[in-house]
């Protein structure tokens, strides 16, 4: 039996999370506006494999042994920390483990996964998986699972993964809370964490409030949905809330930063997202008492921080507005990025630019010289546009930088040897190029 009064185990399995064995709650206090109003987050980077996705991935394999499901090959679309869990569980029940992916997923988390032994499919997919997309992360890891030996959990449609937070989840809050908890907040993603812990929390008390917080549209928060990606989700179920909210990615990252540097509390993104969601839906009041779910911490996320805070590193943004292209080539964010500043330096030295945004994306406002592409059409294969000359450089640009950045790696899986992604897409060179010294020509369309 483990000995969670000691905290020895025979088994790191043993750290996943129970009512004996919780993870913590800690008191929100110098970001809280409340006067009344208590805030706990509850950090669910104390899981033993870093994040709130151990629970239902421990639940889905539980699930499948139960029902004599033979496993052997693991295949799921993945964000990351589901990915992560499963890796780690797979590692302990010699199986093997195979995650489909976004390259839009931070280089950190790609990196994780390798460690832990998966075998990573990265393809130019949204940031979370997209049903119906063909090459997208959720087709393909059907299509694989459809080989003999091979098996795919299925997170998004799995009820062990709400079962999850009603087995641990709710349960622990209710026992730390004292009974006491009045409203609940979580953000969206698969929306197994809300469901799962909403239904038990109102199963003790049907006054306890389940609140919801969700992304904008086109956002850069790893691991949630937008709420059209939310209608996509089996488990998103807003009968069941008491409120929904959404947040933008600066409200997030500037909740996130001040978590950190407040209250020492080491959250990630998603976590600032949901927080910034609970002041906007909880009311200040007597006795309230609000647990807020923090899925895990900053570490997977600094090139999502150097592109929303980049006052967290100044020597890129120094490099930016210098112009320096040696200086900035060595900070960029991701390798395949440059700076917008070097992008526009290049595209007037020749470089081709390709926008790989919509068509209606492109005709709403672009730059002059670009090209439009979109990246749907790069993914089918060579076409029109692009330059016969297979060394020739070329700047890829979007919205974000994440379109641009998968297209990159499409490029080069064609042969194309010098490409590179204007880093932050539209939004950075807006920013750095036509509102600073060096412009593009006339100002973008």
């Amino acid at each position: 039996m483990p000995d969670h009064a000691r905290r020895v185990y025979d088994s790191i399995l043993e750290l996943l999370p129970s009512v004996e064995n919780p993870t913590p709650l800690v008191r929100i206090v110098r970001v809280s506006p409340y006067e009344h109003t208590t805030v706990y987050a509850k950090l669910e980077w104390y899981n033993p494999f870093g994040a709130v996705k151990d629970r239902i991935a421990a639940s889905l394999l539980r699930a499948a042994e139960e029902q004599g499901i033979p496993l052997e090959h693991l295949v799921e679309p993945t964000s990351g920390n589901t990915g992560m869990a499963l890796a780690m569980l797979a590692n302990a029940a010699h199986l093997d483990f195979t995650a489909t992916l976004s390259l839009a997923i931070p280089e950190e988390k790609r990196a994780a996964l390798r460690a832990f032994g998966a075998h990573l499919v990265e393809l130019s997919d949204d940031l979370c998986p997209m049903p119906g997309a063909p090459e997208g992360a959720m087709e393909r890891a059907n299509e694989m699972a459809r080989q003999p030996g091979w098996h795919q959990l299925n997170q998004y449609k799995n009820p062990a993964n709400p079962d999850a937070h009603f087995r641990t989840t709710g349960p622990e809050v209710w026992r730390q809370t004292d009974g006491k908890v009045t409203h609940f907040v979580a953000g969206l993603g698969t929306c197994g964490t809300i469901t799962g812990t909403g239904r038990f929390l109102k199963s003790r008390n049907p006054n306890v409030k389940v609140l919801g917080v969700h992304p904008s549209e086109g956002h850069d928060i790893p691991g949630v949905r937008s709420r059209r990606a939310l209608a996509l989700t089996d488990f998103f179920l807003p009968l069941e809330y008491d409120g929904i909210q959404e947040i933008d990615n600066d409200a997030a990252y500037q909740m996130c930063k001040r978590l950190n540097q407040e209250e020492s509390i080491i959250a990630g993104p998603s976590s600032g997202m949901a927080l910034a969601g609970a002041f906007e839906q909880v009311p200040d009041e007597p006795g309230a008492i609000c647990v807020v779910m923090f899925p895990d911490n900053v570490f997977k996320y600094t090139s999502s921080l150097r592109k929303h805070l980049p006052e967290l590193f100044p020597a890129s943004s120094e490099a930016g507005r210098a112009g320096d292209a040696a200086t900035s080539t060595a900070v960029q964010a991701t390798p395949g990025e440059i700076a917008p500043v070097d992008a526009a330096r290049m595209i007037r030295e020749g470089a081709v630019l390709i926008d790989v945004r919509t068509p209606a994306e492109f005709v709403a406002g672009h730059l002059p010289e670009a090209v439009n592409i979109p990246i749907q059409a790069l993914q089918a294969g060579p076409v029109q546009g692009l330059p016969a000359d297979k060394v020739a450089p070329i700047v890829t640009i979007c919205a974000t930088g994440r379109r641009s950045l998968a297209a990159v790696e499409i490029l080069k899986k064609q042969g194309y040897t010098n490409v590179s992604s204007s880093r932050g897409g539209m939004r950075d060179w807006v920013a750095e190029v036509t509102a600073g010294a060096q412009r593009l020509g006339p100002a973008p369309r």
